[in-house]
This record gives structure tokens, C-alpha cells and sequence, in this order.
């Protein structure tokens, strides 16, 4: 089923707008003038060099490329806008200049590619222009573009048809610039560290390095069932092992899980390991990618997003998990000695637990229901459960608890890491009470990685690790709301 943007015309005339331009094409193809023969064309400059050098180029000769997206007047004068990947540019269409071919430029539609070569100059009302002398036509638009005034607004239609939204939609345009920016300069900044970026499976034969539900696939060759990556961290740790002290990779992760604004089944992730640090210094590096790239991505640490003020610039809070359900659920868990006692007040404050849930996983639930919608200015926090926590290093002054830490921003979870635990023994024993999780019903609990605890047991320095999800750091540097604005084709249910 193919969804049509809404048009000027009525829904009556749409088929004749089709057969029309139809005709048009097939015209031109009888006169030997075919548009999809031409392979290529050469453009000495783009829109937006010709307006920003307009007094170098003032009476020169240029030649321009792009989708034409108006027309107005059709007697012996056009005044046209074309856009390319840079913005629009107006042109200046006369019947003297073009002499024979003006008729058939009358003829073009709306959302036609040209190519046009012309002298810059400014009209009367001082609009920078092209008053073009040849044109070709090197695409014929067979389909109408959204009608001028109301673009192309439905937002189911704009991510299924992304093509026609960068089109119509130049803030759209925008924000994947600034999400290539965003990504450049992640690199710039660790490259500038010393890390060293590697690429690792997407296929695996064990769902792990996150509590998450993966996609299965099967192995045709090999006969087995294999799963789509849901983290980049257990790999990245056995480069640690091998001895590389710093290294990342950015690349797409799938969960299969629920959609929303936040979520998506395949989105961007960025990991990083150090050797001979911690979540401490984790931390450092963190907060200092965040001011990195604002600053060099839009020029300022000061956010506005969704009408709150955010300053990357300050120092970012700090407060652990226990401390956050102390002050705003008044709850104090350092009073909690055993599960019942967890329980109880999970029931007298009407939050749901499931029958594997531990101590640290109601402590958790606290956090989720009470606190998390409360950290909006940039915040870390710390000191996690063992119990959600089964690839951290434990605290060694609260063996409950690890060196983790989480950065919130709005409410909304931004990075995750650790010291990572590279005791093979205590790694064994959590990745088996991720089984028994398994087993009681947590589709999203941590499988047994035989070969991971065999890396861990050849030795890995003491290292810090960190996780940030790239789409949400792009909303958060553009103002997007949604994931889906965020990446240029979020997963949609088919329309049959």
C-alpha cells in the first residue's frame, strides 16, 4: 500500500495530476529527450556559496543542480526557487535568455530536478538570483510534492516517507547534520584521548553485556539460532584482555522491546573501555564528551530543551541511588536488612515487584517510580545493587553495592558505566544468578558467556566502562522529542 502526501489538489483530480506528468514524461521520451539517460552533471557552485560569495560572484557565470520546488508568473517571465542539499536558491527564467526551450521549462513540474547554468545577480526586491541561459532536466517528479502551505505534517507519513520530509522539511534537514556533527565530534574527542575505535560482531551466540530481550535469527550453515547484538560490551572487554588499553566503537544495537519516544528496536550506541581507571574516571571523561560536543556542535554548553534551561557548563550533580529514594520517596534503605522488609514497603507504597525480584531490585523500583523524573538538571547516579548490576565491580566498602553510575538528564537515562568486574570467579556466580533469573521468568536477564569468564580468567586490568546511547544525545543537542526524529529511518509497522 503506498501512503501520498497531501496535495494542493483535490483528492479527485490526484489521478489526473498522475496521468498528466505521466504524459509529460513519455513525451519526452518520444522526442529523444529522455531525463533518466542523463548520468551526470557538472555544478561549478552550490546554492548557499553562490549567497554567501555573492560579491565575488556578482555577474559571473555559475552552474547549479537541485529540485525545483515553485514557480511563479508563466508568460514571459518565471521567477523559480530550486533547493539542494544546501538551501534554496531563487531563479531568474526569461524568454529572451532561454529563446525555444522557454516553452518547455514552462512545462516542468513542481519537484523536477534540473540542473541550470545562468549569471548571478539580485533582483529589484535585492533577492540574490540565478538569470539562467540552458537548463536540463535531469529527473522527472512522476509524484506531487505536499501542498505548499501545510508541508508535509503527519508524522506517521513523515517517518515512513522520510525521503519526502527532508524535502519539504528543512529543520529535518538540520538535524541530521548536526547528528553527523554530533558523531564527528564524539570521535574528535576520543581520538584526541588515545582510544582506538574497532568494530565488533552484530551476530552473537550468546544475548549479552545487557539485561534486554534480543532478536533470534538462525544460521543457516551452522544450523544454530544466533542473536542480534543488544550491547557492544562483552567483545570490546576481551580487546582488553588481548591488551589494546583503549578502545571504542560506535555502532547499532537491537532490542526487542517496546517503541516510544525513547525507544526504537535498533538504535546507536557508543562504548568505551579504559584500562587502569575507573567509573570515577568514567565519569570525567563523560561529562567532558557532553561539553565537548555541545560546544563544538552548537557553539554554547546552554541547552533549552522542551522549555527547560540545561547548563552542560556547570559541574554535574552527584547523588547515589539510595540517597535519591531517601529524598523523595522518604524511604531509607539503609534501614532495610533482609527481602521481607523490602517487600513490605514495596506493598505499602503500591509498587509492583515480580516474584525473582531481590532487595537491590526493589531498591531499584523505588528509584524508577519516585526519583527518576526528578533528576533533570545533569546528574550521575551512583551506587547500584549488585542485583541489576551483574557486570560492575563491587563497591569494596558496600559489597552490596557497585561502582556504577548512571547520567540523567530530564528524567531520562543518557549513559550507563561501570568499574568492570574482572574477577572471573564473582562474574561466574552473577552471570548464574542471571540464569536463575532466566529460568524464574526474566526474559531479559544476562545468558551464561562460557567464553567471556575464560577471557576474564586469562586476566583484565582494572577498567572503567562506559555506555551512551548516540540517539538520545542527538535529541538532546537538536530539541527533538522523539527518537524517531532523531534517526533518518525509525522502524515502523508495515501498513499490510
Amino acid at each position: 500500500m503506498q501512503q501520498q502526501p497531501k496535495t494542493n489538489e483535490p483528492a479527485a483530480d490526484i489521478s489526473e495530476i498522475l496521468k498528466i506528468r505521466r504524459e509529460k514524461l513519455a513525451d519526452l521520451k518520444e522526442n529523444g529527450k529522455d531525463p533518466f539517460l542523463e548520468v551526470k552533471y557538472d555544478r561549478t557552485h552550490s546554492a548557499a556559496q553562490i549567497i554567501a560569495d555573492y560579491d565575488k560572484l556578482e555577474g559571473n557565470t555559475v552552474s547549479i543542480a537541485g529540485r525545483l520546488m515553485s514557480k511563479r508568473g508563466m508568460g514571459k517571465v518565471m521567477f523559480c526557487d530550486m533547493a539542494d542539499a544546501s538551501g534554496k536558491i531563487q531563479l531568474f527564467v526569461k524568454k529572451d535568455l532561454l529563446g525555444d526551450s522557454y516553452e518547455d521549462y514552462k512545462k516542468l513540474d513542481i519537484g523536477d530536478i534540473i540542473g541550470v547554468k545562468g549569471e548571478v545577480f539580485k533582483t529589484k526586491t535585492e533577492e540574490i538570483s540565478v538569470k539562467i541561459s540552458e537548463y536540463t532536466l535531469l529527473s522527472k517528479s512522476l509524484l506531487p510534492l505536499p501542498e505548499k502551505f501545510h508541508g508535509l505534517t503527519d508524522p506517521d507519513l513523515r517517518y515512513r516517507q522520510r525521503y519526502v520530509d527532508l524535502i519539504m522539511n528543512r529543520e529535518v534537514k538540520d538535524i541530521f547534520v548536526k547528528r553527523t556533527a554530533v558523531l564527528r565530534e564524539i570521535r574528535r574527542f576520543l581520538d584526541g584521548l588515545g582510544f582506538m575505535e574497532v568494530e565488533t560482531p552484530v551476530l552473537h551466540t550468546i544475548a549479552g553485556g545487557a539485561a534486554a530481550r534480543p532478536f533470534i535469527t538462525h544460521h543457516n550453515a551452522l544450523d544454530i539460532d544466533m542473536y542480534m547484538r543488544i550491547a557492544l560490551e562483552l567483545h570490546l572487554k576481551r580487546l582488553i584482555v588481548g591488551g589494546f588499553e583503549k578502545v571504542y566503537e560506535i555502532g547499532r544495537v537491537f532490542r526487542n522491546e517496546g517503541m516510544d519516544i525513547r525507544h526504537n528496536p535498533e538504535f546507536t550506541l557508543l562504548e568505551l573501555y579504559e584500562a587502569y581507571t575507573d567509573f570515577n574516571g568514567m565519569m570525567d571523561i563523560t561529562e567532558n564528551l557532553f561539553r565537548h560536543v555541545a560546544q563544538n556542535v552548537l557553539g554554547t554548553g546552554k541547552i533549552t530543551f522542551g522549555g527547560v534551561d540545561l547548563d552542560l557548563d556547570q559541574p554535574f550533580d552527584r547523588i547515589s541511588m539510595k540517597e535519591a529514594v531517601k529524598k523523595y520517596a522518604g524511604v531509607d534503605f539503609d534501614t532495610v536488612t533482609n527481602l521481607e522488609e523490602a517487600q513490605k514497603l514495596a506493598k505499602e507504597h503500591h509498587i509492583e515487584y515480580e516474584p525473582h525480584h531481590l532487595k537491590g531490585d526493589i531498591l531499584n523500583l523505588f528509584f524508577e517510580e519516585y526519583c527518576e523524573d526528578k533528576l533533570v538538571q545533569p546528574t550521575f547516579l551512583t551506587g547500584h545493587p549488585v542485583e541489576i548490576s551483574p557486570l560492575a565491580k563491587r563497591d569494596p566498602k558496600n559489597p552490596g553495592y557497585t561502582e556504577r553510575f548512571e547520567l540523567f538528564i530530564l528524567g531520562r537515562e543518557y549513559a550507563n558505566a561501570f568499574s568492570e568486574l574482572n574477577d572471573p570467579i564473582d562474574q561466574k556466580g552473577r552471570f548464574l544468578e542471571q540464569v536463575k533469573k532466566r529460568e524464574a521468568g526474566d526474559d531479559e536477564a544476562n545468558l551464561m558467556d562460557d567464553d567471556f569468564i575464560t577471557a576474564l580468567e586469562y586476566g583484565m586490568p582494572p577498567t572503567g566502562g562506559m555506555g551512551l546511547g548516540i540517539d538520545r544525545l542527538v535529541m538532546l543537542i537538536t530539541g527533538a522529542e522523539s527518537i524517531r526524529d532523531a534517526i533518518l529511518f525509525p522502524t515502523m509497522k508495515p501498513l499490510k
